[in-house]
């Protein structure tokens, strides 16, 4: 993990556990190997996390799911409930619901949770995954789970795990997002380079003057079919041809909203002050893109999700918070 885990610093990716990183001899899983444990009673609280909250989706029934320091949170459109209080004290950095309707929770040191809704399974380098703390969990077209790590990435099809590492190719084995494009194509966001591959062959991306993109933290891409990469380098967008940058100020997370506004959390000024900005889909084209910025301040801001009401949601260093359109407001 270098040296994020040693940094207190926000800017520095704290990677999860499980599939997609190999902490070598670090299994905090508190679950025998294989083994199934039954929920247990869970902690439900009018507020949601108090901790650092780095990702958040919204599943087919409209739940909100929250992966934080303290815990995995469940918001029901009511009040918050800490799934995972009673199972494990790992720290939770990722979560997805993949096509069957079962969640998966990436941790620091613990590996990663399967979550049928009744029971969990935890899975670690003890049943071949890559690593144990977990920075991204992404879903293929063919239904194979994917895992960033920081001892590589990995492919679960359900049976088995495939890992990928610097030895095939990759050119970090720090994953922080992993996604597949309209072609197929595999694009990997490290601490190292970025890079795509193809099934076979790892390619480490250049933009238009040949410079590899480094310390990409987070990678979409939008409706149109464009790449967009945010990461040390700043805000790019890759349409095929072409990369255009939009920032330089550092970029954590990328996301599109229905509209196909692009929104961002930025840092500058070193870390201290960080910005969630929106990027208007009508001026993306427009050598200056009308940009709002919505919040800012000393708080890291991590991941962005547009939630079915149309509100948006921002993992912050301090909890969660939630923009209406109007005001931001912590939960």
């Amino acid at each position: 993990m270098k040296n994020k885990r040693k940094s207190a610093h926000i800017y520095i990716l704290i990677l999860s556990s499980v599939v997609c990183i190999s902490c070598k001899g670090q299994n905090k899983t508190g679950l025998p190997k294989g083994n199934i444990k039954s929920e247990t009673k869970k902690i439900v609280t009018s507020t949601g996390p108090n901790n650092t909250t780095r990702n958040i989706i919204q599943d087919r029934k409209g739940n909100i799911w929250i992966a934080a320091y303290d815990g995995i949170f469940r918001y029901d459109g009511k009040s918050f409930t800490n799934i995972t209080s009673k199972v494990s004290s790992a720290r939770f950095f990722s979560v997805l619901e993949d096509r069957k309707g079962n969640l998966w929770f990436g941790s620091i040191g613990s590996g990663v949770f399967l979550y049928d809704g009744k029971s969990f399974k935890n899975f670690t380098t003890r049943e071949g995954l890559a690593g144990n703390d977990v920075a991204c969990i992404y879903e293929d077209k063919k239904g194979n789970i994917w895992f960033g790590t920081g001892s590589g990435a990995s492919r679960y099809d359900g049976k088995s795990f495939r890992n990928f590492t610097t030895k095939d190719g990759l050119s970090d084995n720090d994953v922080n997002s992993i996604i597949e494009d309209k072609t197929g194509k595999f694009w990997f966001g490290t601490w190292g380079y970025a890079s795509v591959y193809d099934g076979k062959t790892f390619t480490t991306i250049t933009n238009n003057d040949g410079k590899p993109f480094t310390k990409v933290r987070s990678i979409i891409e939008d409706k149109k079919g464009n790449i967009w990469l945010g990461g040390g380098g700043g805000l790019w967008r890759y349409d095929g041809t072409t990369f255009t940058q939009f920032t330089r100020n550092s970029v954590g997370y990328v996301y599109e909203d229905r509209k196909g506004n692009i929104w961002t959390s930025s840092e500058r000024d070193n870390g201290e002050v960080w910005t969630l900005s929106r990027y208007d889909e009508k001026s993306l084209s427009n050598k200056k893109p009308t940009v709002t910025e919505i919040m800012s301040g000393g708080n890291g801001l991590f991941e962005i999700v547009e939630a079915s009401d149309g509100s948006i949601w921002i993992g912050a260093s301090d909890g969660v918070y939630r923009y209406d359109g109007k005001t931001v407001k912590r939960l």
